[in-house]
């Protein structure tokens, strides 16, 4: 049995203040703390690249379990925004970390869905091979393409990544997971020369199509909405994981937000929450649901061993 033993993660210390830029953009304080709910994002050095990020958050889920380098079957990294078009940045990764020549290395090109999606390729690429031991990782620094002069993403996208230990000693077991594509609606959320977004049609897409998708999930699996201890949500702003914890009538001590002081990490959201709930043992049940680029959306169970 297959699922997550633990998480690692790295946050850039370096912060932009929101609060720093409110006669830039024209917002005040009820904009920043309940609108976008990002009092400031992360910012990764001038220096570092995707690889570099990707290689502090495997460092920390090193220090987090008694994982050893020749022990790593896969490595899967998810990312939009790798250092280079070639090569793959996992195979970076696997050089800089030397990595056993047998690890097999592969990157998943998708954005806010990304941790989801992974999820389900590594386990089953871990089960089809009959392999123990795989870490994902997830790392998007939008930063990369984020116009600082463009209210729609500079105030809320942030620099973080991590990185996930799936093994056959598995805290959390993955159920059945449910999975969209609205990609007639790609050009809402694209990145050309800089990032573009449409945050109303983004918000609109998510208001609309997330909840159904996750009650479609929890049907899947036999379970009600009202049994879950945690509904871990992409952190896409404060305002949409309130309205979708409301469409689920679920109160908000039972769905986290935690971006205020890093922000938006697209793939890097769900595991940075799911990191701080490993470890507390009366959250049995838990529901998780990605969605942004693409349109893209995936919703999945995980269940406490």
């Amino acid at each position: 049995m297959l699922g997550i033993e633990e998480i690692g993660s790295y946050i850039p210390g370096d912060r932009v203040s929101n609060y720093d830029r409110k006669e830039k953009f024209g917002i005040d304080d009820f904009f920043i703390e309940e609108k976008i709910g990002v009092k400031a994002v992360s910012r990764k050095a001038e220096s570092e690249e995707t690889s570099d990020l990707c290689v502090a958050a495997f460092n920390d889920l090193v220090t987090r379990s008694d994982l050893k380098d020749e022990e790593i079957e896969v490595l899967v990294v998810v990312t939009q925004n790798p250092d280079y078009r070639i090569p793959h940045v996992s195979a970076m990764v696997h050089g800089r970390l030397a990595l056993p020549e047998t690890c097999a290395c592969f990157d998943v090109s998708l954005g806010c869905s990304g941790f989801v999606y992974g999820l389900s390729v590594i386990t089953s690429f871990m089960n089809q091979n009959g392999l123990k031991k795989g870490v994902l990782i997830t790392c998007d620094p939008y930063s990369k393409v984020v116009d600082p002069d463009d209210k729609n993403t500079a105030l809320l996208f942030g620099d973080a990544a991590s990185a996930t230990l799936i093994s056959d000693r598995p805290k959390l077991v993955p159920g059945r997971f449910t999975f969209g594509t609205l990609g007639s609606e790609h050009d809402k959320l694209i990145a050309k020369d800089s990032l573009y977004m449409n945050g109303r049609a983004v918000f609109n897409f998510a208001a609309k199509t997330v909840p159904p998708d996750i009650e479609k999930m929890l049907a899947a699996n036999g379970i009600k909405v009202e049994e879950l201890d945690r509904l871990l949500l992409h952190q896409g702003s404060k305002i949409i994981v309130e309205t979708i914890a409301k469409k689920l009538g679920l109160s908000l001590d039972k769905v986290p937000y935690n971006i205020c002081d890093f922000g938006n990490s697209c793939a890097s959201t769900i595991p940075l929450l799911l990191q701080r709930e490993l470890s507390d043992d009366t959250v049995k049940l838990l529901a998780m649901s990605g969605f942004g680029v693409g349109l893209s959306w995936a919703s999945g169970l995980l269940r406490r061993v």
